[in-house]
């Protein structure tokens, strides 16, 4: 279901998902150039893929309802304990709600340098704090709870970059160089792209 949603998603803006790719790219290639600064893909590739999570993060947040009610919820729980545990419902709007934050805290504690909780909590409350009011003005509800599964969702990603930057300075020299991790993005570029391609249908794979 969630699979489902984010390929909706991706059909709904990838026209404007891939003119903004291109301006930006073309933008951050002559910014290099012209500054004469060092090139290192991996670094560049998880940058945009930031870009692009942040607008299907828009998307669903703006386009899918991840509720089925309406209003204004301001008491904590209510709408996570109405579902039954392991139904398609609870893992919609529970486990989805906290999924789709898990990159955003990985990726703001990255880039802030964020050591402790409390970085990362102040974000995303701000940030998800922001998305349910917006959704109470263009005709969808204002859920507590959502803002509560939204940052532990970034709080789990917080705890992500934490443990995955203690095991890579634990790790033999070669698998902490550009080299190993601009590999690991070209594989991981070239699965998102026969994945977007075959989302939007252009059927070249």
């Amino acid at each position: 279901m969630i699979v489902d949603t984010l390929s909706n998603a991706i059909r709904d803006i990838w026209p404007m998902l891939v003119i903004f790719l291109v301006v930006i790219i073309a933008i951050r290639v002559s910014y290099i150039k012209i500054n004469h600064e060092k090139f290192i893909f991996y670094k560049e590739f998880l940058t945009l893929i930031f870009i692009v999570y942040v607008l299907l993060l828009f998307q669903l947040l703006t386009s899918t309802e991840m509720n089925t009610t309406s209003g204004l919820n301001i008491v904590p729980f209510t709408e996570i304990f109405r579902y039954e545990i392991g139904s398609k419902l609870f893992i919609f709007n529970v486990i989805g709600n906290i999924v789709i934050f898990i990159p955003f805290g990985y990726f703001v504690s990255g880039y802030v340098k964020a050591n402790k909780v409390s970085h990362i909590l102040f974000i995303s409350l701000i940030t998800s704090l922001t998305v349910e009011l917006v959704q109470l003005q263009i005709g969808r509800s204002f859920d507590i709870d959502d803002i509560l599964l939204n940052v532990i969702g970034s709080i789990i990603g917080f705890f992500l970059f934490i443990g995955l930057t203690a095991i890579k300075k634990h790790l033999p020299r070669f698998f902490q160089s550009d080299l190993f991790y601009n590999v690991l993005c070209i594989l991981l570029f070239i699965i998102i792209f026969v994945y977007f391609t075959r989302t939007i249908g252009l059927g070249w794979f």
